[in-house]
């Protein structure tokens, strides 16, 4: 399949390339744009050769005693994924963890130039930002598909879809990365979380903490249902460990408590500075790691705690 380009509007593209599907935004001076588009469009071709081409180490474990000198891969989306994911390898994960947002990372880099005033690259769910003075975004959260429900029009950000939690990210915050990881998603997870959303200063960084903590939102329950991973796609990198396929409705008690096992993985790592906050959805409930303002980030829909009120961006 040879890469492919659509104009969806006046400021958005779908680019898409065997699995990587991308919608990208922008806004600036139209020959910058034209320019950072197709800087953006020539590295684009050849990223999915190689992955492709390094692919079986990328579908290794980081060794838990590698240091940052010892990447073993040579591509630079490649070592962007191992070097993401180096910091949580004292568990399972592979470069596979920050693949979609290693990839954004890589293509935002195409849009920081004169004449840009902001973009955004997202990859499946995972979003690399370009934000210069005065620049923000506004980022909705979905949780849960099984739970949207139509709203008006005029009443969200989404039209037609209620949103969990929404936010607004300004140049002058660090964050230029948003994640998303859960059982319901398009990649496996370890966990019972419908959705982690993380934020952090690059998507590649967003994507392996995501990983992490989604996997860590856990417990034991006859009710659900798991598969080993090679057994619902043969080429994984998760082999035979055990995923996530059905989760049953749970009582309160159980969500709290697989919710903040989550939240004792998040710690660590807005301690370390590896992610600036999280968001943690189960079941109608959220529990936060380093949000400012929850009660203005997140709808009425959700049942929600804070924890390490630490970070400093404005939630709307």
């Amino acid at each position: 399949m040879n890469p492919s380009r659509i104009r969806l509007d006046a400021t958005r593209q779908h680019w898409q390339h065997g699995p990587i599907d991308l919608i990208l935004s922008a806004d600036g001076e139209p020959h910058a744009l034209h320019a950072a588009y197709e800087a953006c469009w020539s590295r684009f071709v050849d990223v999915l050769p190689e992955l492709v081409g390094e692919l079986k180490q990328l579908r290794q474990a980081v060794r838990a005693e590698a240091t940052l000198d010892e990447c073993p891969l040579q591509g630079r989306i490649a070592r962007r994924m191992w070097t993401a994911c180096q910091p949580h390898s004292a568990c399972f994960i592979t470069p596979m963890a920050a693949v979609a947002g290693s990839v954004a990372d890589e293509l935002i880099g195409a849009f920081a130039r004169e004449g840009i005033a902001r973009a955004y690259i997202n990859n499946g769910g995972d979003i690399a930002l370009h934000l210069t003075e005065g620049c923000r975004y506004r980022i909705g959260v979905l949780a849960d598909l099984a739970h949207y429900r139509p709203v008006p029009a005029s009443g969200d950000p989404t039209p037609g879809l209620a949103l969990d939690a929404n936010l607004t990210l300004d140049a002058s915050l660090p964050v230029r990365g948003i994640a998303t990881s859960g059982w319901r998603g398009r990649s496996f997870s370890l966990g019972i979380a419908d959705s982690v959303t993380v934020l952090a200063r690059n998507a590649a960084s967003a994507d392996a903490a995501a990983t992490m903590i989604a996997n860590a939102v856990n417990l034991d329950h006859a009710g659900i249902a798991r598969c080993p991973a090679s057994s619902l796609k043969d080429d994984t990198d998760l082999g035979d460990r055990l995923v996530t396929v059905d989760v049953p409705s749970l009582p309160a008690p159980l969500i709290d408590f697989a919710l903040a096992r989550g939240v004792e993985a998040a710690r660590p790592l807005l301690e370390r500075g590896l992610i600036e906050s999280a968001a943690l959805f189960l079941q109608g409930r959220v529990r936060t790691a380093g949000l400012h303002d929850t009660g203005a980030l997140l709808t009425h829909r959700a049942h929600t705690t804070t924890e390490a009120p630490c970070s400093k961006y404005a939630a709307c």
